[in-house]
């Protein structure tokens, strides 16, 4: 009974991390997506941006604490047989994933960021760099997340199969975003106002 309840507190704090971060880079994301739609340029406030670095941080700090925890209570009480699921082993990939990204973040975009102070003034290699980590971070914490709640998956496929939609939902939201960020880009530059008056002409 007190490893259960001892287990339940550590799942509750694990679900609290990744719940903050999940909200975190949702609402970050789509303040993002809304400012390249109304042609603001991906501007980002440089405090908004340390902040949510911050968040984001110690929410996989915590992950990796909790996680940590979890697995040795379940060690202590299953054996080391627990080690070898593949669902485990995907999480801890995720995560594992996750920091380096983070540390990626960290060194190279976010200095950028605050001397651009907007996406799309950014170098276009540099944009690139920008969009992929942040594709990298909204997916792999919602695949995260997905993993967290399923129990399904628990010794019923291998570690490559679970991870396989990871690099797919990765190209998928750097594709996506690639996309908007040449919307933006285009509209900025005033190609949608030719394109109309081009029409305009056409049609008198």
């Amino acid at each position: 009974m007190k490893f259960d309840l001892m287990r339940m507190g550590i799942v509750y704090l694990h679900l609290i991390a990744c719940c903050v971060a999940l909200g975190t880079v949702f609402m970050s994301d789509l303040q993002l997506v809304k400012g390249l739609m109304r042609s603001e340029g991906g501007a980002v406030e440089p405090n908004h941006l340390a902040g949510l670095h911050h968040t984001l941080a110690r929410a996989l700090l915590a992950l990796w604490v909790t996680g940590f925890l979890l697995v040795a209570v379940d060690v202590w009480r299953g054996g080391t047989n627990v080690l070898f699921n593949p669902k485990l082993q995907a999480k801890f990939a995720v995560v594992l994933l996750l920091t380096v990204n983070g540390l990626a973040l960290e060194r190279f975009v976010l200095p950028a960021m605050k001397r651009a102070g907007a996406l799309m003034r950014l170098s276009f290699s540099n944009r690139l760099l920008a969009v992929f980590i942040g594709a990298v971070s909204a997916v792999s914490w919602f695949y995260a997340a997905a993993l967290g709640v399923g129990r399904p998956l628990n010794w019923q496929f291998s570690l490559a199969q679970i991870m396989a939609a990871w690099p797919i939902l990765v190209a998928g939201g750097f594709f996506m975003m690639i996309t908007l960020t040449a919307w933006a880009q285009y509209t900025a530059s005033g190609g949608a106002a030719a394109l109309q008056r081009v029409r305009f002409q056409q049609a008198h």
